[in-house]
């Protein structure tokens, strides 16, 4: 039996995940508003990336403010509904069958 970590879902979730960091890193204020708020230290930020509860905290982050969503996607290309799978994937018990 796959565990939910082994799922395509899954690997997409976490992928858009790192995007969002990518594109958070290029945005100096939201990069400090985003460590501010989860108590992440810039220099903690390369183990983070594997901890999932850091990357639903990323999609989380980016979800809660519609703007910065819609310029996340323009600027990438990732739609608002990828993101939203992947908040749903990594913030709960989902496997992707259930999409």
């Amino acid at each position: 039996m796959k565990s939910q970590k082994d799922t395509p879902a899954t690997a997409e979730a976490e992928a858009t995940a790192v995007a969002i960091l990518g594109w958070i890193a290029g945005e100096p204020e939201l990069l400090s508003r985003f460590l501010a708020l989860t108590g992440v230290a810039p220099t903690e930020v390369r183990n983070a990336i594997n901890d999932p509860g850091f990357l639903a905290g990323l999609v989380d982050f980016l979800m809660g403010h519609e703007p910065t969503l819609l310029d996340f996607s323009a600027a990438t290309g990732i739609t608002p509904e990828t993101v939203v799978r992947a908040h749903a994937i990594l913030s709960g018990p989902y496997g992707e069958t259930d999409f």
